[in-house]
């Protein structure tokens, strides 16, 4: 009987002790207390025990719960670091069901979704340039008719083989010297032929052709030196403002850049690229005169036709091979002068006349001349035929010359 008592009163000091602890025992009591008031009656002891019971397993599931949302989150941080900020936990949970969870999937389907698409879009783009720059445009059959050229050219027996920049410099001189002999040249070729320039070299070589004494020879006797090379005026300045600029600057000997060259007075980009490839000994760009101007205009190695031979450089280095630059002007030069004439072009010797679109447009059929490389008999010229400049009053003379006036007039 005591412990009957005993075990009672122990059961309810459990029942206060959760009445006073728990917020839904707050609410059912006074929700007894109402009915009690109204005249309800009191509640059962069974039926008290059986929800006491039910509730106890309610409030058991309640820490279990958050601790499923917990470890749900700590995965949800380690995944999604920027999803962790603070908030309330009602709106935390929520949020995380709703939004996360789709999320947390797709990266556990996909953990490297995002990179994925980042680098496939980085590869489209290339493959976009890349076609841009595979649309690279070339004239037809250029390789043939390269060819021909070459075949034409194979003598090498046109003036500017042996009298061209390559030639006329001295090879005992030291190397800074022959640079600046090489760059004297090139000035001095600009709107001459290659034997008046090599001419004009050879006197001044014997003056002595350095940047020293060039700056102190006056601008009369310069200008005897270079007589008759075209626009010698000009020439004498520039020749002057150019090598007193390699003293101060450069010791005498010349740049070795295409920037600094064409700062020289006198030196435009056809000189500035032959001297890199001739003193130098690199390949800049296309060393682009008139011949070469005219030629690839004629050739149709060019997109559209060009007005003057830097456009025909720039033309031209889009797509001509670069380890053809260096070859692709002598080539052309030579040809110019033998073949493709600036004026009555010898087509029907030309081994390019049935692919050239220009063939027999400007000169009519006729037999080759002796200078064409059809015929491979070099014609030696005599010493009192070549053409000889009286320093007194620089007037030249051509005996052959007046020879032939003399036998046309009668």
């Amino acid at each position: 009987m005591l412990r009957n008592v005993r075990f009672g009163t122990n059961l309810c000091y459990v029942v206060q002790s959760l009445k006073m602890s728990s917020p839904y025992f707050m609410q059912s009591s006074s929700v007894l207390t109402r009915k009690s008031s109204h005249g309800a009656g009191r509640v059962p002891a069974a039926s008290l025990s059986s929800k006491l019971t039910s509730r106890l397993k309610d409030v058991d599931t309640v820490p279990a719960v958050k601790l499923k949302v917990e470890a749900e989150e700590a995965t949800v941080s380690e995944l999604e670091p920027s999803l962790t900020s603070s908030s309330t936990d009602g709106c935390h949970e929520r949020l995380l069901q709703t939004t996360v969870q789709p999320q947390t999937e797709a990266s556990s389907q996909h953990p490297h979704g995002r990179r994925r698409r980042q680098v496939k879009v980085e590869y489209d783009r290339d493959d976009a340039v890349s076609q841009i720059k595979m649309e690279h445009w070339e004239p037809p059959c250029w390789m043939k008719q390269l060819g021909f050229i070459r075949e034409m050219r194979s003598g090498r027996d046109a003036p500017v083989d042996n009298l061209g920049a390559e030639k006329c410099y001295d090879t005992q001189a030291p190397a800074h010297v022959r640079r600046f002999q090489v760059l004297v040249s090139l000035m001095l070729s600009s709107q001459t032929k290659d034997q008046v320039t090599g001419a004009a070299m050879q006197r001044l070589r014997v003056h002595g052709c350095t940047a020293e004494n060039i700056v102190a020879t006056d601008d009369e006797k310069l200008g005897e030196l270079i007589y008759p090379v075209g626009f010698w005026r000009n020439k004498v300045k520039f020749l002057k403002q150019t090598s007193a600029m390699l003293m101060t600057e450069f010791g005498g000997d010349i740049p070795n850049s295409v920037e600094g060259l064409v700062r020289l007075p006198g030196v435009g980009p056809k000189m500035a690229h032959l001297a890199m490839d001739i003193a130098w000994d690199q390949v800049s760009g296309i060393g682009v005169d008139t011949h070469v101007h005219r030629i690839s205009n004629r050739l149709g190695w060019l997109k559209k036709p060009t007005k003057n031979p830097e456009d025909t450089r720039k033309a031209l280095e889009e797509w001509f091979p670069r380890e053809l630059w260096s070859e692709i002007n002598w080539l052309l030069v030579g040809f110019g002068q033998q073949v493709c004439l600036p004026v009555n072009p010898l087509c029907s010797v030309c081994l390019n006349q049935y692919s050239c679109p220009s063939a027999h447009k400007c000169s009519p059929a006729k037999r080759p001349k002796p200078r064409s490389p059809k015929h491979k008999v070099k014609i030696e010229t005599e010493p009192e035929q070549e053409l000889h400049i009286s320093a007194a009053n620089q007037e030249p003379s051509v005996s052959l010359t007046r020879q032939r006036r003399q036998v046309k007039k009668h």
